[in-house]
């Protein structure tokens, strides 16, 4: 591969990305040689810990308790208080991990006894509540900024002064005694289903993303993807598309992914007529797909399962064809944008052909097929991922360079608990909000509210509700977006008869787009920061790009049939049918955004094509003919005309 200083990104543009990619947490110390081998020795042990729940018994209650206990500790050892990264723990650093503990402590050492006196707290009890909750709100700050927990004091504050407000937000109102109890000494509060789901599942994925990372899989996913593109114009955005679908299956993380393909991919996409932008908002788009993709996805997803009471294999399955109908939409573009702006055959250096190449380090795809197959089998999906990361660490002993030496097992283990931690920290905030929810009945009076505004129609309701989460995206991460419109949208959607499967995976979507929503577009940032471009400009493309993305929700949620794109169509003659038109309506649509079917399109080429494809989508006999009819009229067409029109200078 060449130098990356002589083919588009310097030094300083990977930094900046980086940087962007850091700004997704807090400020991270720089510890000194003490204080790194303690935060290590407690991010393997924490490691370890979750290893060992995935294949033994711990009781829920004490599980949840030494999980917070222990990323709490972390955090405030691992992140710094201020804006200015030391290496220093302070005095009142170290204060916070004892109060985090003793906390935790007071809490299990009469367990029985605790939970039995949560209705009516002692005066101990009420002391380390407040203080465990201004512990989780200080956590959260640190590695995710202010917004988080400012929201939550927002919701406590609500629970406490509900006699004085207006109609229809008035409830009886609860005093300390009571939010305490409730948010400390129950699994409604900070030990609830979110603080569950990281324990759990979120950990035992993060754990299993470091060892990818650290066997170098990541690497050979982008290199097979290089090696297996044709020599097209298309080349370069193929392999974009096809080395962040690789990545996606294991990373979860939509920034990080478009990193990883943007250091390496950018001069391909720069070669090939790119402009910084829209080779930019490529990236990202392919980057968000990390959090769409079986079988690792975003946080959000493990939520789902645990909120609907299903399995998470039940969630791969409805998440399967959507994130097909994105990627697809993706090439698509690929494909439209080469013609349109004329890209060029990009020559790669290849150090070893396809096959020599899956010949040499193939096992890399068998940690996730194993996840696959162990979750098809039965298996529970922290017991999955544990026999992922065995086959992972077995698997590199095939070549020496890949060898899990004692210092990187060292390294797997440490990462995987430090990318949990504003996960984490994150949920157990949105605990709090949940267990305020539940406490006063908020989320049936926001969803009367919504299906007020919208007069009762579903399709309103959809709308109103993508802009909710679209205005919550823009403050709080994608998990909490999901946990907060889980809590107080979703039951807007059930209400008017929509599946509660499919309204939570409508809310999920809407939660990732998040990431390419300013101004916490993080990705399109990140991608921006790698190409040197504007980041709003390329926040724009990057819209364009997951334009689909946007409309995919609508499929499955406004009309009974739709819901064959998440695999649960009433017969399967109908479930194709439904596959089929949403496929083709993806095609057209894409077509509209790039302006591009058998040659550049006209306004009312795009405007028939982008109806054509809404009709597509829409599922219904009549719409779908209509949809031919249009995406048809466009091909005759143009089909008809004499000579392209001239192609613009790209």
């Amino acid at each position: 591969m060449q130098d990356q200083s002589s083919t588009g990104i310097t030094q300083e543009r990977l930094k900046k990305a980086e940087d962007v990619v850091r700004k997704e947490d807090g400020v991270i110390r720089e510890p000194n040689p003490f204080w790194a081998t303690i935060i290590t020795i407690l991010a393997v042990g924490t490691s370890l810990f979750a290893l060992y729940v995935a294949v033994g018994t711990v009781t829920t209650q004490i599980l949840r308790g030494i999980h917070v206990a222990l990323v709490l500790v972390l955090i405030f050892l691992h992140y710094s208080a201020t804006k200015k990264a030391t290496s220093d723990v302070s005095a009142i650093d170290l204060v916070l991990v004892v109060l985090s503990v003793a906390s935790i402590g007071y809490m299990l050492v009469d367990f029985e006894e605790f939970i039995y006196r949560a209705v009516t707290p002692v005066l101990w009890d009420k002391v380390f509540g407040v203080v465990l909750i201004l512990l989780c709100l200080e956590a959260a700050r640190r590695t995710t900024g202010w917004i988080m927990p400012v929201t939550v004091v927002l919701f406590l504050f609500y629970a406490y002064v509900g006699p004085w407000l207006p109609p229809p937000w008035t409830h009886r109102g609860y005093d300390l005694e009571r939010i305490v109890g409730h948010m400390y000494m129950t699994l409604e509060g900070i030990f609830g289903v979110p603080i569950d789901v990281s324990s759990t599942f979120i950990i035992m994925f993060t754990i299993f993303g470091a060892f990818l990372r650290t066997s170098g899989a990541g690497k050979f996913y982008v290199d097979f993807a290089f090696s297996a593109m044709g020599r097209k114009p298309t080349g370069a955005g193929r392999t974009v598309v096809m080395a962040a679908f690789f990545l996606a299956g294991g990373s979860g993380s939509g920034v990080a992914d478009t990193v990883t393909v943007g250091s390496v991919a950018y001069p391909m996409l720069q070669k090939a007529g790119y402009d910084k932008e829209n080779a930019g908002g490529l990236l990202a788009a392919g980057g968000l797909g990390a959090v769409l993709t079986p079988p690792v996805m975003g946080a959000a997803a493990f939520l789902i399962a645990e909120f609907l009471r299903i399995t998470y294999l039940d969630v791969i399955k409805m998440a399967a064809i959507p994130a097909c109908l994105y990627y697809w939409s993706l090439l698509l573009m690929v494909e439209f944008d080469a013609k349109k702006f004329g890209m060029k055959l990009v020559e790669v250096e290849k150090e070893y052909t396809l096959k020599a190449l899956t010949w040499k380090y193939g096992y890399h795809f068998f940690p996730v097929i194993t996840i696959v197959v162990c979750l098809v089998s039965g298996f529970t999906p922290p017991m999955a991922v544990f026999a992922a990361i065995v086959v992972c660490i077995l698997g590199c002993f095939i070549r020496r360079e890949t060898w899990f030496t004692p210092t990187k097992l060292v390294h797997a283990l440490a990462m995987g608990t430090m990318n949990v931690l504003p996960v984490a920290a994150v949920c157990a905030c949105a605990g709090i909000i949940v267990g305020v929810v539940s406490l006063t009945g908020l989320g049936l009076k926001l969803s009367t509210i919504i299906i007020t505004y919208a007069g009762g129609s579903l399709i309103l309701t959809a709308i109103y509700t993508a802009i909710l989460l679209w205005i919550i995206g823009l403050a709080v991460p994608i998990t909490a977006t999901y946990i907060i419109a889980a809590v107080i949208a979703a039951p807007a959607l059930t209400k008017l008869g929509v599946p509660d499967f499919a309204a939570h995976m409508f809310i999920f979507y809407y939660a990732v787009l998040s990431e390419v929503s300013p101004p916490t577009a993080l990705s399109p940032f990140a991608a921006a920061a790698l190409t040197g471009g504007d980041p709003f400009k390329t926040t724009l493309m990057a819209w364009k790009y997951t334009a689909v993305a946007f409309l995919v929700p609508f499929m499955f949620t406004i009309d009974s049939s739709g819901l064959a794109l998440l695999l649960k169509g009433d017969t399967f003659s109908e479930s194709l049918w439904v596959i089929a038109t949403s496929f083709g309506g993806v095609f057209a649509f894409a077509a509209a955004a790039s302006g591009w079917l058998l040659r550049k399109a006209t306004i009312p080429e795009r405007i028939a094509l982008g109806l054509g494809g809404l009709a597509l989508v829409y599922p219904g006999l009549w719409t779908d003919l209509v949809g031919m009819a249009l995406v048809c009229a466009v091909v005759v067409f143009q089909t008809a005309a004499k000579s392209p029109r001239e192609l613009p200078v790209g």
